[in-house]
């Protein structure tokens, strides 16, 4: 029998809630699913949610179906004996015309947020959004989907400053604003409070709009070089179109300090922001002369021709009439050479016509520079640094003291090959001049050839020791050399002493001097243990000559003429020489102190040489004087003056002793050798001189003493002084008497010498990273082709004071002391005449405050007592400004100038110059 349960309503109630509530979950999860049929605006269709329709084909005699195995609607297709074919399914669509060609990715550090009706995204915090070559980033972003524009705003903060703006870049483009509209289908936008930098201008606009990736144009705004956010200057424009990296067009501008507004305006302005060299005219400095007038100078224009090639054009012209033209082309070739040229020629004219002091005076200048990277060919070199001019071009230059007393310029130009290290060719050209005489000098062509020291009784393959004989070296060395000499001042021509080329064809001497060594290393005996090195050697020198110099006594005159016989003529040398050096080591050591101990340290050297006399006939006497009672000897071949000898033959003994001092102290600042530093007191100091066993008279050299030391590693000293042990007479002629002066001991005369002792302090930079950054930037401006003249060099920094005033260093102070002291021999070599040189240099710099540096330098002539230069300089750092006043206030050439310019390069030409120069006769 069943047993029914009784209806409840109760269980029914629940059960019947409990299935609705269920159905209600259940359709309230699926009810926007594909398979619901709701309309497509809610939801994007993606490209798989159809069912392929595309059937497969199928043969009876490859197929085969397994109908127990598998569903109604799903087939297996087995393969029989060759592959199906197959049938990639392949869709199409459509896109719309405003869809853009490359995705859209953006991140965000806080929160984004998408609105699916509206179709918009907003993303909050760091956030960026890349698209292309295009990234931005912005506090708060807003971007529409539908029509492809893209908001970006700025972020305040309590007070309501603007603590982050709205970051845009594409490519080399870049700018920041408060709110950016930009649209990705048209790459155009609208900006609002825009501010952008471009090689070296930083543009601030009310408004600006982008219309390509390289263009935009702004409107109420200013243009400055002050990186500031208020910038302390800057030049308002009302409209503005930037080319970036090329070129900034605006309408009317005027400029405005601090805000400010200075009544200056100009109808239009175009900036050239090319990185790099691009050409340009170069505006010129006013400038006051007292012997030139009023000028203008510095003036001219700049042309890049290539990569390779540049040139720049410099012009002076002045009231009074005269004028200076300087051509200047630079040429560089990366990893290869690199040098340039400097051609001025100057046309001066002092005072104005109808002055009793008027004058006119024609120069010119011209100097080269040129280097070669040593990798570029290896075994080959070939460098340039050529300085020539007109004797009285440096004189006639305005100030530029430096250059005014420059009486010394040398020139050189040098080609060498190298052939494995073991034959080297060299071919040079040299020049020198002094303006002071009007003499100049040049020696071209001149070559030299060295063969490294061969070992003919070497064997190739080496077993065992090697014997004495092994250690035999020879090598061989030939130089060629011919100087021609002149005068400018002389007049050469129909009407002066004859033609310039036949001059220096008849002033023109050659010669050719060879020179074979050969030397040996022998072995020290063992009994001594190394400590003595014995080295003789054997030279043999052949020289052949154009010339000889025949000094005769012209009586009529009263002096000594000069005359030259020409032909070929050979002059030849021998020498054999015998060395034995060694160290001698002294320590004293010390205790219960802080210096441990002090070593000396000696190297003796003796030495043996002969030379034979081969040319007795070169050597010959002159009379100097009307009696004939003083005569000097001399070579013919070389035009010397033999004044201690009759001869050349000579077996001397050679002596010389040098000597070091060190010391040892404990250091707790050097920690890298256990607390104990060296200290170098002297670093040589010594004498050397010979004697010669064949002379008859005078047999004792002049012993030379000299000493070299670095103090405390800041004082350089550097003493040499060669002593003349033999009496004199009532003219300075030496008598063959040693130690004794009127019959009296005496330890001799100083015949030359001299005493340089140098230092420098400096405080510790502040930044060590600007520093070094600094000293590079430096090293780069020096090594500008453009600035090897030292004109040119001069004008670039009073143009640019900022580059070389360092305020990050407090202070510096430069001290130098020279004194040099010698006797010459009359030009007439009647008697002896003592010549006497001292001066102090004092040079340094200090900051009056962070902004304000104030350098001095001078020259003071202890013999004359007379301030020889004195140049001052103060310069101000105005952070995106510079200010510079040079005063030289003593000496031949006084002026003074100030300048106030731009650092940027790009408003170079925007400057206030005032110089003024005196003269003092």
């Amino acid at each position: 029998m069943k047993q029914l349960r009784k209806f409840r309503l109760n269980y029914f109630s629940a059960g019947t809630l409990t299935a609705a509530a269920l159905a209600f979950i259940f359709c309230s999860l699926t009810w926007k699913i594909a398979g619901a049929r709701v309309p497509v605006k809610y939801f994007y269709s993606t490209l798989t949610s159809y069912p392929d329709t595309v059937k497969p084909i199928l043969k009876n005699d490859s197929l085969q179906i397994k109908k127990d195995s598998l569903s109604d609607s799903t087939l297996i297709l087995m393969s029989d004996t060759t592959a199906p074919g197959q049938k990639v399914d392949t869709f199409a669509f459509k896109l719309s015309k405003d869809s853009l060609d490359a995705p859209i990715s953006y991140e965000a550090e806080d929160s984004a947020v998408v609105l699916v009706r509206n179709k918009k995204i907003l993303l909050y915090g760091k956030t960026k959004t890349d698209y292309k070559d295009i990234t931005l980033t912005a506090p708060k972003v807003e971007l529409d989907q539908e029509t492809q524009i893209l908001t970006a705003y700025n972020k305040l903060d309590s007070s309501g400053e603007i603590e982050q703006r709205a970051n845009f870049k594409q490519g080399e483009s870049e700018f920041q604003s408060d709110t950016i509209h930009f649209n990705f289908k048209t790459q155009k936008g609208l900006t609002k409070n825009t501010y952008t930098e471009t090689s070296g201008a930083f543009i601030h606009a009310t408004l600006a709009k982008k219309i390509n990736p390289t263009t935009m144009y702004a409107k109420n705004g200013v243009m400055t070089t002050c990186d500031l956010d208020d910038p302390h200057f800057g030049f308002h424009y009302d409209k503005i179109k930037i080319i970036n990296n090329k070129l900034a067009i605006s309408g009317p501008i005027h400029p405005e300090f601090e805000g400010v507004p200075i009544p200056i305006y100009l109808p239009f302005g175009i900036f050239p922001l090319t990185k790099g060299r691009h050409s340009g005219f170069i505006a010129p400095s006013f400038e006051t002369n007292e012997q030139y007038g009023l000028g203008l100078v510095n003036g001219g224009y700049y042309k890049v021709f290539n990569d390779y090639w540049d040139a720049a054009f410099h012009g002076d012209i002045y009231s009074y009439g005269g004028w200076k033209a300087t051509l200047s082309p630079s040429y560089r070739k990366r990893y290869r050479y690199n040098g340039g040229f400097n051609i001025t020629v100057q046309s001066t004219k002092l005072n104005f016509k109808g002055d009793p002091d008027f004058s006119q005076t024609n120069t010119f200048a011209i100097t080269w520079n040129h280097s070669m990277d040593s990798k570029a060919r290896p075994g080959t070199t070939f460098s340039a640094n050529v300085n020539a001019s007109s004797s009285k071009f440096n004189r006639l230059v305005s100030n530029n003291p430096q250059l005014n007393f420059q009486n010394q310029q040398t020139s050189s130009i040098t080609y060498s090959k190298s052939w494995n290290n073991k034959i080297n060719l060299t071919l040079s050209a040299n020049h020198n001049q002094n303006n002071n005489l009007h003499y100049i000098n040049l020696n071209l062509p001149n070559a030299g050839l060295s063969i490294a020291p061969i070992y003919p009784f070497q064997k190739k393959e080496q077993a065992g020791s090697q014997k004495w004989y092994e250690k035999i070296s020879i090598g061989y060395n030939a130089t060629f050399s011919n100087s021609v000499s002149f005068y400018d001042t002389l007049k050469y021509g129909r009407n002066g002493v004859k033609p310039l080329l036949k001059y220096l064809l008849d002033t023109a001497q050659w010669s050719f001097h060879q020179n074979i060594p050969l030397s040996l290393a022998l072995p020290t005996p063992p009994i001594l243990g190394g400590a003595i090195i014995v080295t003789p050697g054997i030279s043999y020198t052949p020289d052949f000559y154009q010339s000889l110099t025949t000094y005769r006594w012209d009586t009529a005159a009263k002096k000594v003429d000069t005359i030259f016989r020409r032909g070929l003529f050979f002059n030849q040398r021998a020498s054999f020489s015998l060395n034995v050096n060694t160290a001698i080591f002294g320590k004293y050591e010390f205790k219960n102190s802080k210096i441990i101990a002090i070593r000396h340290t000696v190297r003796p050297t003796l030495g043996f040489s002969f030379a034979p006399d081969l040319n007795k006939q070169y050597i010959k006497q002159v009379q100097i004087d009307s009696a004939g009672l003083r005569k000097l000897s001399y070579d013919e071949a070389t035009g010397s003056i033999l004044s201690y000898t009759n001869g050349r033959r000579s077996a001397s003994l050679n002596f010389q002793l040098d000597n070091n001092l060190e010391m040892k102290v404990k250091s707790k600042k050097d920690t890298a050798n256990n607390g104990i530093k060296k200290v170098k007191l002297v670093d040589g100091f010594g004498f050397a001189t010979n004697y010669n066993l064949l002379a008859d008279s005078f047999a004792l050299s002049n012993p030379n003493f000299y000493l070299r030391s670095t103090l405390f590693e800041k004082i350089s000293i550097t003493a040499n002084a060669i002593l003349n042990p033999y009496e004199y007479d009532a003219r300075g002629f030496p008598v063959n008497k040693l130690f004794s002066h009127n019959g009296k001991f005496y330890w001799g005369r100083i015949s030359t010498g001299s005493l340089a002792v140098s230092t420098s302090f400096q405080s510790k930079p502040k930044d060590k990273q600007l520093e070094e950054s600094r000293k590079k930037q430096m090293n780069d401006i020096l090594q500008d082709p453009n600035l090897i003249n030292q004109q040119n060099l001069t004008d670039y920094i009073r143009q640019n004071p900022a580059e070389f005033v360092d305020f990050n260093v407090p202070w510096s102070l430069n001290l130098s002391l020279s004194v040099s002291y010698y006797q010459q021999i009359k030009p007439d070599y009647s008697s002896f005449e003592n010549k006497f040189t001292s001066s102090i240099n004092i040079g340094g710099t200090f900051l009056l405050s962070p902004k304000w540096n104030f350098s001095a330098n001078g020259s003071y002539d202890l013999v004359t007592r007379k301030l020889q230069t004195f140049n001052m300089n103060i310069s101000r750092d105005m952070h995106c400004w510079q200010m510079s006043i040079n005063i030289t206030p003593a000496g031949l050439y006084r002026f003074f100038s100030v300048n106030i310019s731009p650092k940027a390069s790009i408003l170079q030409d925007l400057k206030i110059n005032r110089s003024r120069s005196f003269i003092n006769y």
